[in-house]
Parts: structure tokens; C-alpha cells; sequence
């Protein structure tokens, strides 16, 4: 995904049903250039006005989740005051450095979950997040 152009954002919303607004391709060439990441409403925000792209937080805020409706990124809670957006959304897990509000990729194939309670009847696991968090060793 790394060095998408303008016109693959475009292709790339125009897939996932958006319509490709200046704001939306803007902001999703922010997110998507640097390949694989994981970003608050803020951070974004930031790096949009960086780059002198004219766009409000509430803006940025409503760009995310249609992204995420749409299947283009999803949702990462880590903690109850902060939500993350993550670009890759294949199965993966994460880890979580505190102090550092940094978030890292764990390859799905280097956890294995086991013992899953069966879902309710009608539903269905649509999949697991883990978070692990750490912190730097003490003395």
C-alpha cells in the first residue's frame, strides 16, 4: 500500500462504495501512504494539517468511521479515552506500549487462541481482538 496515488485512493473508495470526496482522498492518502499503521482521530488530524490539507477534527472524526463502515480500516479500543484506527485489517493482534501510546502489529500466526466460548444461538465469532500491553522493565 505504501506510495498509493491519489487516483488508487479514489479507485480505492469508489470499491468500498464512497464516494471520493477531496477531503476523503486527502485524508486517505495520509493514511494509507505510509503502508500498515495505526492512528488516533488527533494524529491524523495533525498530519492533515501538516500538510495543509484544510479539513476539521469533526471531519476527520467522520472520515474514519465511514472508512470503517466501509471496510477500509477498522477500530482498535485500547484504551477507554483513546481509539486507534488501524490501515490493515487481515486478522492480526496487537501490543500495546503504555507511557509510549504506541501500537504494533502481532502476525496472527504468532498467537494461538484456544477455548472460545460458543457465541449465543444466531451468532457468530466474527473475529477475536487481543491486546497486549507493555511497558518497559523496571530497574
Amino acid at each position: 500500500m505504501t506510495g498509493e496515488t491519489p487516483i488508487a485512493i479514489e479507485v480505492r473508495l469508489r470499491s468500498a462504495g464512497l464516494r471520493p470526496t477531496r477531503q476523503r482522498v486527502a485524508l486517505g492518502d495520509l493514511l494509507f501512504a505510509k503502508g500498515d499503521r495505526h492512528l488516533t482521530v488527533e494524529e491524523l488530524h495533525e498530519e492533515a494539517v501538516a500538510a495543509g490539507v484544510p479539513v476539521s477534527l469533526a471531519t476527520v472524526y467522520n472520515t474514519l468511521h465511514q472508512f470503517t463502515e466501509a471496510g477500509l480500516i477498522r477500530v482498535l479500543a485500547v484504551e477507554s479515552a483513546k481509539t486507534y484506527f488501524d490501515t490493515n485489517v487481515s486478522d492480526h493482534h496487537h501490543f500495546f506500549v503504555e507511557g509510549e501510546n504506541e501500537v504494533l502489529d502481532i502476525p496472527i500466526s504468532n498467537l494461538t487462541i484456544a477455548n472460545l466460548p460458543l457465541p449465543p444461538e444466531g451468532m457468530e465469532i466474527a473475529h477475536v481482538d487481543v491486546v497486549i500491553r507493555l511497558r518497559q522493565k523496571q530497574g
